[in-house]
């Protein structure tokens, strides 16, 4: 049994990561597609393992408005997952759920964060379908929680929550287009417990991760 660190494991299957992002969002596109009724094409996802400190600034600034989905992973693994939406995105997705004319508002009423909340439920539910079909892993997700904030202050929580066990999450980097892009961030809190199970239900050999 191979014992790697965090990096040298995410190193060594990065191609391998690479595909189940590259699946985990061509479902959650799919999804999204039937749910807006619209023709959506994606960019090809980049995966990176990246230091909390460094996810803000991979965004585009710590400090922009963000939307966030996060929700708990149990089963066979356990960890958690967010989807997030710069405010722009977020405010488009909407636009075209309620059919209301576009607008530049920033702020969300109760109902349209009710809707991004299951816009967010789908995507990552698709997402967690894809992962569950690759590795044969029963995946559990709880109900999602929504937040509008900046960037930092959202990522903060995830920070304090995982920070003892690994300092490094998984982000995947995907563009939604369109008739306008819609930049979209899934964000893997890696237990590294489960990372390993993953790998291993992947076919790439026991490996523990030290």
């Amino acid at each position: 049994m191979a014992n790697l660190s965090l990096k040298e494991m995410t190193a060594q299957y990065s191609d391998l990561l690479r595909e189940l992002g590259n699946i985990g969002a061509g479902n959650a596109t799919s999804a999204l597609s039937q749910m807006l009724d619209l023709k959506l094409d994606m960019s090809v996802p980049e995966v990176r393992l990246l230091e909390f400190k460094e996810v803000g600034e991979a965004m585009g600034g710590a400090d922009q408005i963000m939307v966030g989905i996060f929700l708990a992973v149990e089963g066979d693994i356990d960890g958690s997952m967010m989807f997030l939406l710069d405010s722009p995105s977020a405010r488009h997705l909407v636009n075209v759920l309620m059919n209301t004319p576009d607008s530049k508002e920033e702020s969300f009423t109760e109902i349209e964060l009710s809707a991004l909340k299951e816009v967010g439920n789908i995507i990552t539910g698709a997402y967690l379908n894809a992962l569950s079909m690759m590795t044969n892993l029963a995946i559990v997700p709880s109900v999602p929680y929504i937040t509008v904030d900046m960037l930092g202050a959202i990522l903060s929580v995830p920070a304090i929550a995982f920070g003892k066990e690994a300092d490094e999450i998984l982000l995947i980097d995907t563009q939604f287009f369109a008739d306008v892009k819609l930049d979209g961030y899934f964000v893997m809190l890696p237990d590294l417990v489960s990372y390993s199970k993953i790998l291993s239900a992947l076919g790439m050999g026991e490996h523990t991760i030290g």
